[in-house]
């Protein structure tokens, strides 16, 4: 399908194949929004749809002025609650979903998405389940003529870039006292922390999830985290995103010893921990997160960017650090009648999911692992 606007060509991909040659196109389009975050970087959307996309359903709306792409919106076809839906790609795995948009382009060009969207074939609701503040989508939704919907999201827990030290300098009191004593135990322990390169990927993301696995051993673990498409699209996506700077894999060894490894994503103003295995034996000596988080916070540091995002999830063991919570939100724009249902059904799914976890915590949290 293409439609366009005065200067404005939009245009819908549905063929898996022509994905490859959209990569340079994307990366600069990447490039110019101030918003994206690497869940919509080519690489991690083409690894993901490698592994996980079905036949029929890539359903990606592009729009260009002259020769050059001005905004894309990489979607999928779905059913879910009795409608047809059009949603992120990787959303099961992305915990930013958003669109790009090449700020500089002008109101013309969410115009542009906003009709192109629109005029796409057989669908009832577009549903965006984590949108960041400040994202790409909330400007979107100011130029949607039909009904739209603000649903609430996972919570993510952000910090300020600077040394944990610090950090627990401002929580004070006892509770910094114990966390002091973390820190000090991790010293004397000398961990080696190493980066991984683009060519030693496949070996480390096999021990990563290794170490994953042992780490969840009997508590619950992501189902998904244990099966070959998951490693495959981790070993695929890495081996581009490191090299952009876009994200980092770390080993951690004690006497040359692998103990522990950690993979992040990095974004324009932020770095987040997206996934981190390590050997149960390490749990008895050290506090593992404070070893990972304060690797985490000394890179973000380092790469001059201005938070530390934990991403999804408000556990205790990220929030005794001081860290804050911001939440995400969900955007679902309307086209039929079927869509004010959904987003009902949307909001019923928020508020039991608040009902559990208030009175029932360690259940709400091992259902909450298993996703």
């Amino acid at each position: 399908m293409r439609t366009s606007t005065p200067s404005l060509q939009a245009a819908v991909v549905t063929d898996p194949g022509e994905w490859p040659r959209l990569q340079r196109d994307w990366d600069d389009l990447y490039a110019r929004c101030a918003t994206a975050t690497p869940f919509q970087s080519h690489a991690w959307l083409g690894s993901w749809w490698q592994e996980y996309g079905r036949p029929g359903d890539l359903t990606t709306l592009l729009v260009r002025r002259a020769d050059r792409l001005v905004a894309a919106v990489p979607l999928m076809r779905r059913r879910r609650w009795g409608c047809r839906v059009l949603a992120p790609i990787a959303t099961a795995h992305s915990d930013y979903t958003d669109i790009l948009l090449d700020e500089s382009a002008g109101e013309q060009v969410l115009e542009a998405v906003a009709d192109g969207l629109a005029r796409l074939p057989g669908w009832d609701v577009i549903d965006f389940p984590e949108v960041r503040p400040g994202s790409a989508a909330d400007l979107l939704h100011e130029w949607w003529a039909g009904r739209n919907w603000y649903v609430p999201a996972s919570s993510c827990l952000i910090m300020a870039a600077m040394p944990l030290e610090e950090h627990v300098a401002r929580i004070g009191g006892r509770a910094a006292g114990k966390l002091r004593r973390s820190l000090r135990k991790i010293e004397e322990m000398r961990v080696t922390a190493t980066p991984v390169t683009a060519d030693g990927v496949p070996a480390a993301v096999h021990e990563l999830l290794r170490l994953h696995r042992l780490q969840w051993r009997g508590r619950g673990i992501n189902k998904d985290h244990l099966k070959p498409q998951f490693r495959r699209h981790l070993i695929h996506s890495a081996k581009d995103l490191i090299p952009a700077g876009q994200a980092a894999l770390t080993e951690f060894r004690v006497g040359g010893e692998l103990v522990a490894s950690n993979f992040s994503l990095v974004g324009k103003d932020f770095a987040g921990g997206y996934l981190y295995g390590a050997d149960p034996r390490l749990r008895t000596s050290i506090d593992v997160f404070a070893l990972v988080l304060g690797h985490c916070l000394r890179e973000t540091t380092e790469r001059g960017l201005a938070t530390l995002s934990m991403l999804r999830g408000d556990e205790p063991h990220k929030a005794k650090w001081g860290a804050v919570v911001v939440d995400n939100h969900r955007l679902i724009l309307g086209r039929t009648r079927r869509a004010a249902l959904y987003a009902g059904a949307a909001s019923g799914r928020v508020g039991a999911a608040a009902m559990a976890k208030h009175r029932f915590p360690s259940l709400a949290e091992a259902i909450r692992s298993r996703h």
